[in-house]
């Protein structure tokens, strides 16, 4: 029996933005690729994502923002590493787009903070591509997102190139020889236990640990914390390296709003709340509109803050958060994790919504996105449907509401009235919420329903250098061992709008051409 039953020069694991960027920029250092994909449907996060990577038009003021949003917990010489790439990204996707026929554009965004450099930034996305067009679903994704026109720009390319991917193809266990070098992977493909081998290098690319109940339960503080778009992500790649001497950060780190869940218990995704605005505090003439749809899931041009129906409340019947933060997809999860030593249990989770018939009529207060064959649903246009399934619930007045919730009438009237007054004086004085976000909540019937935090994606993972080479804990270089993506990410801090797919391009193609240089193992 031969002691490999593939070899190839390079594997990467993960056909997600940053494992597509380095099979394609592998491929055209001349290494011959072979993609392992999990799933039986390509794509991961980035598919169903906003779509937009993080660029900028100055390296040394993204640099100066970069450095902020670390908050001291990533080199800086891995920050400036990203800054340079992001002033790349807009030619190189340019490129690829170019290749496939499809359409690039560039729009001006602020960071989402005003720390130093916040002016230099923007977002660079695929406009068009002509292979969607008409299309209203793509493999296992319905609705054409904007992130589903970038990875199908990637897929072409990475398709051009003749890079073989194997699907249903799940990576179990790195393989080193005795040296400490990695040299290839066992993988489980279709049910059968293959090695494979790595003559130069293995590129982990599989993301984090978002669906993994038992690492969550490991390194965040709040739970539960729901899964929101996929299921595919569940910590193999941190595991594999773990297993080789790798060392890890940001593991406590995710990004992700609140949300709800189905209330069907076999649901595994949570719901996100309506899409809305990103703002920068002191910048309101300005306002990002990426990922903003209307009911129809056509992109909105917005340039104030949407009204916000609902108010969120603890256990106790108060207020306890803005619900529009600045950046709601990804700090709005961060007041969640107060825990009560009293209560022995975390007094917000889960928190309620509220909001009244007109908030009803507003909007879809929630809707649902996934990368899977399996779990789709499609959020009623008048809420309607939520409250026939129990996912919302119905009252008649404030009284019937607080029996529902189990909160005081008393305690819950106040709130309420606190919040119709402030919305009348168009201010919150208690934690600052926007003024033109700002809805009463007047008129009966009431609804409400349970809010959790929800993780889109984990930042944490091995720790790597400017290479994207994995690092043990004493900081020596893993031989033939790299991490791209949201594997690892840099961001150990605060995220940045656009930032996991901006690092997907930039660790993806500065792994690949670092590997791609090195000397083959003899076969």
């Amino acid at each position: 029996m031969p002691i490999w039953d593939r070899s190839t020069d390079i594997i990467v694991v993960g056909f997600g933005a940053a494992g597509a960027v380095a099979a394609i920029e592998a491929a055209d250092c001349g290494a011959q690729v072979l993609v392992l994909e999990k799933m039986p449907d390509p794509g991961g996060l980035s598919a169903v994502s906003a779509g937009g990577a993080r660029v900028c038009n100055d390296v040394e003021e993204c640099y100066k923002y970069l450095l902020a949003t670390s908050g001291g917990r990533t080199p800086d010489s891995i920050m400036r590493g990203l800054a340079e790439g992001m002033f790349q990204i807009p030619a190189y996707l340019q490129k690829l787009a170019d290749a496939v026929g499809a359409k690039m554009k560039v729009t001006p965004a602020l960071g989402n903070y005003p720390f130093p450099g916040y002016e230099s930034l923007a977002y660079c996305q695929i406009d068009s591509v002509p292979a969607l067009e008409g299309l209203t679903s793509y493999r296992a994704i319905r609705g054409i997102k904007e992130g589903t026109k970038l990875f199908k720009v990637l897929e072409d390319n990475v398709a051009a190139r003749n890079v073989p991917v194997l699907y249903n193809a799940t990576a179990d266990r790195l393989i080193r020889d005795d040296k400490g070098e990695i040299v290839g992977i066992t993988a489980t493909i279709d049910g059968k236990s293959q090695r494979i081998q790595a003559r130069k290098a293995v590129i982990l690319a599989c993301g984090g640990y978002e669906h993994s109940e038992e690492m969550k339960r490991q390194y965040f503080q709040a739970q539960p914390v729901l899964t929101g778009s996929f299921v595919g992500n569940t910590g193999d790649g941190i595991r594999m390296a773990q297993a080789v001497g790798a060392d890890l950060w940001h593991m406590w780190h995710y990004h992700g709003p609140y949300g709800m869940k189905h209330s069907d218990p076999d649901y595994p995704l949570a719901f996100y709340m309506k899409a809305v605005p990103m703002w920068t505090p002191g910048r309101m003439d300005q306002v990002s509109d990426l990922g903003v749809t209307d009911a129809h899931g056509k992109p909105v041009s917005q340039k104030s803050l949407a009204r916000m129906a609902w108010i969120l409340l603890d256990k106790t019947g108060r207020r306890f958060m803005d619900e529009y933060p600045p950046y709601p997809g990804d700090t709005g999860i961060r007041p969640f994790d107060a825990y009560d030593s009293k209560t022995q249990g975390f007094p917000r989770i889960p928190a309620f919504i509220v909001f009244d018939e007109e908030g009803r009529k507003m909007y879809p207060i929630g809707r649902a996105i996934s990368n899977s064959r399996d779990f789709h649903y499609q959020w009623s246009p008048d809420n309607l449907k939520e409250v026939e399934l129990g996912i919302l619930h119905r009252a008649d007045s404030i009284a019937d509401l607080a029996r529902a919730m189990g909160i005081p009438a008393a305690a819950l009237q106040k709130t309420i009235d606190s919040w119709n007054a402030n919305c009348a004086a168009g201010s919150d004085p208690e934690f600052g919420r926007q003024p033109d976000s700002m809805a009463p909540i007047k008129t009966a019937p009431f609804y409400y329903g349970h809010i959790y935090p929800v993780v889109i994606n984990t930042q944490g993972g091995p720790v790597h250098n400017i290479h994207q080479q994995v690092l043990t804990p004493f900081g020596e270089a893993i031989p033939r061992l790299y991490a791209a993506g949201e594997l690892g990410s840099k961001f150990g801090h605060l995220y940045m709008g656009g930032g996991n797919l901006a690092e997907c391009f930039v660790g993806g193609w500065t792994a690949a051409r670092h590997a791609a240089a090195l000397k083959p193992l003899d076969a």
